[in-house]
């Protein structure tokens, strides 16, 4: 017979306690404890011995097997799932509200026309919602069904009588369990519906893709153990008020991880861009100061990223710094390399910097160009349009070596660029000939002489 115990869990971190505790002693929250029954049956481990399947087989007896993959029509999204979707595979969607997942997921449901049956459940919105977006985006197939409901064993039942080829749950948060006592979206919720969608779809081979909420730090809502999970991990990222968005694979079984696809956010939906360098450089039409071109990769893509800078006169003591786009600390140790190193005294001067287009860039690789165009701005000097800098920038001022050099100067000499300032230990062990003006350096002062900022 089962034995039901009760156990409180911390709805923040999912730390459990046999007791009520006030504070959390992992997360250090207050009041985050609510209690949860858990049924334990006796006879679960015995079972499990008898089955023949559990008995430990040689590796090498198994027959490996290339997984069959089946394209999304989004040629950027296959790139960052590793080729398309995997039969079976269960995928979680993530990213702000507003930023465009139910388009972007709404958009898939029609590209998968004539392949089988597509189940979209929802727990936001209704089918007249649903429909509006659809006939905005001009989605029409018939294929399509819609069921507007919260409870997982209906959800559940539905796919056993359907059995589509593909399912979407909008979102996973507003799901719930009879079984579970917490209220919907809370730890316990979140992590035994998964569950319970991954035993369902897995067994027959339903790919399924998840909607998740994510909080304020930007992290999937719900217990950290739902990115475990799930086969693959995607963020759709952007500001609300720019018009590109980026998806980001943060986790693929079955392909490269932190691999990228590009798209833009337009009046009939998400439009992918193949060729993100040459539009995030295309309106760079005149040469003024504080203006350069960087090379980023993300995940196996060169990107090259127009970096501005802008220094002013501080009206206040003490300097203002402000980066859009990179990390913060990083711009403050930059300029404090330049002031020691360099002697380019930037504690009278507010520093502002900008990576155009709304992207986020944290690759060390564009320190270089951070340094340039900051004194480029402060000189009023212009830096030549044609040339790409590329660089990490070491606490001493040294310019030390970044990887996958060849892919980026590929770019550069395929988007028509002349010049580029690289790190000279990279430049040593460049084989190939390119069309280009490759300058090395070993450090910043170098760099800033060859540009010719001093």
């Amino acid at each position: 017979m089962a034995k039901s115990k009760t156990i409180f869990v911390c709805s923040e971190c999912g730390n459990e306690s046999t007791k009520w505790l006030g504070k959390c002693p992992a997360c250090n929250s207050w009041n985050t404890f609510y209690e949860q029954k858990v049924v334990e049956s006796k006879n679960s481990t015995l079972k499990a011995k008898d089955t023949k399947s559990n008995i430990p087989q040689k590796l090498n007896s198994y027959e490996a097997k290339e997984t069959l993959k089946s394209s999304t029509g989004f040629l950027e999204l296959d790139r960052v799932l590793g080729g398309g979707l995997v039969k079976g595979s269960l995928i979680l969607l993530g990213g702000e509200p507003g930023i465009g997942k139910s388009t972007l997921i709404l958009q898939i449901c029609d590209k998968v026309k004539g392949e089988g049956k597509v189940l979209y459940v929802s727990g936001e919105e209704s089918a007249e919602q649903i429909k509006l977006r659809a006939d905005r985006l001009g989605i029409n197939n018939e294929d399509i069904l819609f069921l507007g409901e919260t409870d997982i064993d209906i959800v559940n039942q539905s796919i056993i009588d359907i059995n589509p080829k593909l399912v979407i749950i909008d979102s996973i948060q507003t799901m719930y369990s009879d079984e579970i006592t917490a209220a919907a979206g809370s730890v316990s919720q979140v992590r035994e519906i998964t569950s319970q969608v991954m035993r369902v779809c897995k067994s027959r081979g339903i790919t399924t893709i998840i909607i998740g909420h994510v909080t304020k730090e930007g992290n999937i809502a719900g217990p950290r153990v739902l990115e475990h999970m799930v086969d693959t991990v995607l963020y759709l990222e952007g500001e609300r008020y720019f018009s590109y968005r980026i998806l980001r694979g943060v986790k693929n079984r079955f392909g490269s991880t932190n691999e990228i696809g590009m798209f833009e956010m337009r009046e009939e939906g998400m439009c992918e861009i193949s060729n993100p360098s040459d539009v995030l450089i295309s309106e760079r039409e005149d040469n003024p100061a504080g203006s350069c071109i960087v090379s980023s990769i993300e995940g196996t893509r060169p990107i090259l990223v127009e970096l501005q800078a802008l220094t002013a006169q501080t009206v206040f003591g003490y300097p203002k710094r402000t980066a859009n786009g990179i990390d913060f600390n990083r711009l403050s140790l930059l300029i404090a390399v330049l002031e020691k190193k360099s002697g380019i005294m930037l504690g009278s001067q507010d520093v502002y910097l900008n990576v155009v287009g709304g992207l986020k860039v944290n690759e060390p690789s564009i320190d270089l160009g951070i340094c340039i165009v900051t004194v480029s701005s402060f000189k009023n000097i212009p830096i030549p349009k044609d040339m790409v800098i590329m660089g990490e920038v070491g606490l001493t001022g040294e310019v030390r070596r970044i990887n996958l050099i060849e892919k980026r100067l590929k770019e550069a000499e395929k988007l028509g660029f002349k010049t580029c300032i690289i790190p000279e230990s990279n430049k040593k062990d460049l084989k190939d000939n390119y069309k280009l003006d490759i300058i090395g350096v070993r450090d910043v002062n170098e760099a800033i002489k060859k540009i010719g900022l001093k």
